[in-house]
């Protein structure tokens, strides 16, 4: 596998075309490639960015967030959040590269990743394409993050090896591979974290990755997702009393 991240200029709140940025920077993309990109611009370009000080970002927290726990039950006071299905920190709300402003999540990231995907299979005429939305998460136990994916499109998302056998014949009952999420986690190590000013990938060379010609399912991005009572982790997630949020 071949992660290679594309550096931009500074993108700020003056951008509002994400298609131009990919005009710009995607010169040439190989069949059966992924390119990666940052949640962090498409909602620039979306203007999904509160100028901070307008309004207090515990406030807007509870507003974007699907559930969320008072940020004074945790050390750093940073609120514990629920968003899209996923266990992230202040609702993907970051300040970082924000330039003096708030930045959320994107407004819909599937349906952007599907038109962006549409995107690239029309200008470089593939047949096969993939695309990741990508942010950073926290790992419980562990010091630093990692990439994940809020949204993907052109492959399956999760490699299925349920009752399939092992090397030595014993059939697997759960296990199932996120595809997705291993591809996000790998980019978003190379795109870095701080002012390296990469917020675009390309990965190449995936034999494991399933393409597809088509945007996924419903049915497909239903089965990406996990009930809180049908999680291994619902002791834990199930012991504290989630608020609910005002999205």
């Amino acid at each position: 596998m071949k992660v290679t991240s594309i550096k931009t200029y500074k993108i700020t709140i003056r951008d509002k075309s994400l298609y131009k940025i990919l005009d710009k920077y995607i010169s040439a993309l190989k069949e059966k490639s992924v390119l990666v990109v940052t949640s962090k611009i498409i909602a620039i370009c979306e203007g999904r960015v509160v100028k901070v000080g307008e309004i207090e970002k515990d406030t807007l927290i509870k507003r974007e967030a699907d559930y969320f726990l008072p940020p004074e039950e945790n050390f750093y006071h940073f609120p514990l959040t629920i968003k899209n299905n996923i266990l992230a920190a202040s609702a993907g709300i970051d300040e970082s590269n924000g330039n003096g402003y708030y930045i959320l999540w994107p407004q819909n990231p599937q349906k952007t990743a599907n038109k962006i995907r549409r995107y690239l299979k029309k200008r470089f005429s593939l047949k096969k394409v993939g695309v990741i939305i990508t942010d950073s998460k926290t790992t419980p136990q562990r010091w630093g993050v990692t990439g994940i994916a809020i949204a993907q499109s052109g492959f399956a998302a999760l490699n299925d090896y349920r009752k399939k056998p092992d090397i030595f014949g014993r059939k697997l009952t759960v296990t199932q591979v996120s595809v997705m999420d291993g591809l996000a986690a790998a980019a978003v190590l190379v795109m870095g974290e701080s002012n390296e000013q990469t917020p675009l990938a390309v990965i190449e060379d995936m034999p494991f990755v399933k393409f597809q010609a088509r945007d996924p399912s419903k049915a497909e991005l239903k089965n990406l997702k996990i009930t809180i009572q049908e999680d291994l982790y619902a002791p834990l997630l199930k012991a504290v009393k989630w608020k609910k949020g005002n999205r």
